[in-house]
């Protein structure tokens, strides 16, 4: 990646939208901040139990292949040492996405949890709103003031409308916060009267709202699937589908027109086919979209997507995908690191139909405006960065 990285080394700035803590790394930090005082003590319990270090988490540990066998170890932990907590380099975690920063060439990488992803299944609702609130504090009290690189999505604990309007109205303010996040793998309808108190306060915030897909073996529909491999090509897909969906066809964009929208971790291979399916039955029965007045893939070409998993199998169709989304204006490069399937910024600034200022816009331009970020290097020069690495070879 940092040998790639000399391609994008002039570009005026670098935003990886999506990158993940391994929870388990920390988890009796973040338990630490558990407010409910008989969960705390309940997931410490668990902590020096078998929990392995998810306590209270609903994770299927016994099915976990993202590590292909082992052989991609950095699914389950980033182990490589990092200095002492004396040593002036900051939090454990600062320090190793600090080094990806600089590997990729990055100016900033946004934070998202990585097991907390499937907690919008969990059945105990407290259980989601205490650990989303003890992830955002240690997010923000312990890991981001040690690298003004790391910026960070608030977790929303989607299942309780009301917890996550007092938790934007405790954080909203906070400039190391830059949006919202609410994990797609969930059964609630975007669309339930519950929410719209919530849009309208993040609307107001100015600052995006992101769904960030998942997975779920649990699912009926994917109980038939047999392999990792079908459930990672069908369900980060389906989950964004569905919300995304219900968002158009309810009428959402017309009640709520200044909410920035961001898609996350689905990749791109779905957009143009819910643009032309939504479009064909929008058109086929008017009467069951009354609010909307435009064609659905009109509203979704306003809306943002992440870059990750890029489909690059077949780069006619993947140019197409881009023309018909919109891409040069609303899509934002996404690394996924340090998941099996990360995409270094080179998936972007190797493609060739893209123009010069398209590769600088996703790469950073466009997380620029969406977030109201500076348009400034924060990054070292790789002439400085790359040294030990071109000495050594």
């Amino acid at each position: 990646a940092t040998r790639q990285a000399h391609a994008h080394d002039d570009y005026e700035l670098v935003v990886d939208i999506d990158a993940h803590t391994v929870e388990f790394q920390f988890w009796d930090e973040i338990i630490g901040f558990v407010e409910s005082d008989v969960l705390r003590h309940d997931a410490k319990a668990m902590l020096r139990g078998l929990s392995q270090g998810n306590a209270l988490l609903k994770v299927p540990t016994g099915t976990n292949f993202q590590s292909v066998g082992g052989r991609i170890p950095h699914g389950h932990a980033i182990a490589e040492p990092t200095d002492g907590p004396g040593s002036g380099g900051g939090h454990r975690f600062a320090q190793l996405m600090r080094r990806s920063m600089d590997a990729m060439g990055l100016d900033y990488q946004v934070v998202f949890p990585s097991a907390m992803l499937l907690l919008g299944l969990h059945t105990m609702d407290d259980v989601e709103v205490n650990l989303a609130q003890a992830f955002n504090r240690w997010i923000i009290e312990s890991v981001l003031p040690s690298e003004d690189r790391l910026l960070g999505m608030l977790y929303l604990p989607f299942n309780t409308p009301d917890a996550c309007v007092r938790m934007i109205e405790r954080h909203a303010h906070d400039p190391r916060v830059i949006g919202y996040t609410v994990t797609s793998t969930r059964n609630k309808p975007v669309h339930h009267n519950s929410y719209m108190k919530l849009y309208r306060l993040i609307e107001e915030t100015g600052k995006p709202l992101s769904f960030h897909t998942g997975f779920h073996w649990g699912d009926p529909s994917f109980a038939q699937l047999n392999r990792f491999i079908s459930m990672h090509a069908l369900s980060f897909a389906h989950y964004n589908m569905i919300h995304l969906t219900n968002w158009l066809i309810n009428g959402l964009p017309e009640r709520f027109p200044e909410l920035k929208l961001l898609w996350v971790e689905a990749g791109l291979a779905w957009i143009p086919f819910l643009m032309q399916r939504l479009d064909h039955e929008a058109m086929m029965r008017p009467s069951e979209a009354p609010s909307l007045k435009r064609l659905p893939s009109e509203y979704m070409r306003e809306m943002y997507f992440t870059s990750q998993p890029m489909e690059r199998a077949n780069l006619k169709l993947l140019q197409a995908t881009m023309e018909a989304m919109s891409a040069e204006t609303q899509l934002l490069y996404a690394s996924d690191w340090p998941h099996w399937d990360f995409d270094p910024p080179s998936t972007v600034t190797s493609l060739p139909f893209l123009s010069e200022q398209a590769k600088r816009n996703i790469l950073g331009l466009n997380a620029a405006r969406l977030f109201d970020l500076p348009v400034a290097r924060r990054r070292a020069r790789l002439a400085e960065t790359d040294a030990p690495r071109r000495a050594a070879e």
